[in-house]
């Protein structure tokens, strides 16, 4: 794999992966260079999806994990260019949900606009007591261009969304996981990427193809009413079953062993 950029960096860990955004200086904000990077190196995991099975996403430096777009670079933007930016940053929020692994959110500081958007594209949230949270792009005459309009109403509800994105008020760590939009919080950032690798490695024990479907119908369930939702869940339910992992697993549990997925 691909592991050479200048704005982010790929670390493989054994099964696992730290991908960071590294723009420390500008807080890692997001560029177009820093979009592009990232749209390849989740296409490059995509494509090698058997080499992991979990990929950890955090920023570089203890002040920000993403502290939003970069203005410099918006604000000499065209309403075209602004389009593609947008575009393209949707992509690389589609791309995260679309690993076949799980992915987790590591948020230190500053995770406004942008940041908030690619940490709620993950499968969830750790988050340092540094953390801060929101949408504030109404306050520069804009609205969330990544996914927060429609993500952050999905994960906290409608209503409190707007309140949010109406408002462009920032959250503290405490607040956002009242609202379930932080699973577990930390003192430092160490002890939080600890937290996240034992988690990892706790769901690399199971079936990674469970894993890896069962993330697929609760992305593909989300929009669906309860009645379609369950019948994808049925057909994924059905399709897993005869495969290396079921037969595996239901055997190891029968002979009161530990499962061994190779796969």
């Amino acid at each position: 794999m691909n592991t050479k950029f200048e704005t982010i960096q790929l670390e493989q860990k054994g099964d696992f992966a730290v991908l960071t955004i590294s723009r420390e200086k500008s807080l890692n904000a997001l560029n177009l260079q820093v979009h592009t990077e990232l749209h390849a190196c989740l296409s490059t995991l995509k494509n090698n999806a058997d080499k992991l099975r979990g990929l950890i996403l955090t920023g570089a430096g203890e002040k920000a994990f993403i502290a939003g777009a970069d203005i410099v670079e918006m604000s000499k933007m065209s309403s075209q260019e602004a389009f593609d930016f947008a575009t393209l940053g949707q992509q690389v929020s589609l791309l995260f949900e679309e690993l076949p692994f799980p992915v987790i959110a590591c948020v230190n500081g500053f995770a406004l606009g942008g940041g908030c958007e690619m940490a709620m594209s993950c499968d969830f949230i750790y988050a340092t007591q540094t953390a801060m949270f929101g949408q504030p792009e109404v306050k520069l005459g804009l609205i969330p261009g990544f996914g927060g309009t429609q993500r952050l109403a999905k994960l906290i509800g409608r209503n409190k969304a707007k309140e949010l994105i109406f408002t462009g008020r920032n959250i503290k760590v405490e607040e956002a996981k009242e609202m379930g939009l932080v699973v577990k919080t930390f003192e430092t950032k160490d002890e939080m990427l600890a937290a996240a690798v034992t988690t990892l490695t706790k769901i690399g024990m199971n079936s990674p193809l469970a894993v890896s479907v069962a993330k697929r119908v609760m992305n593909e369930g989300c929009d669906l009413t309860i009645e379609d939702g369950l019948k994808v869940e049925a057909k994924y339910f059905g399709e897993i079953f005869g495969t290396a992992d079921m037969i595996e697993g239901t055997t190891a549990f029968l002979e009161k062993r530990k499962a061994n997925f190779n796969n």
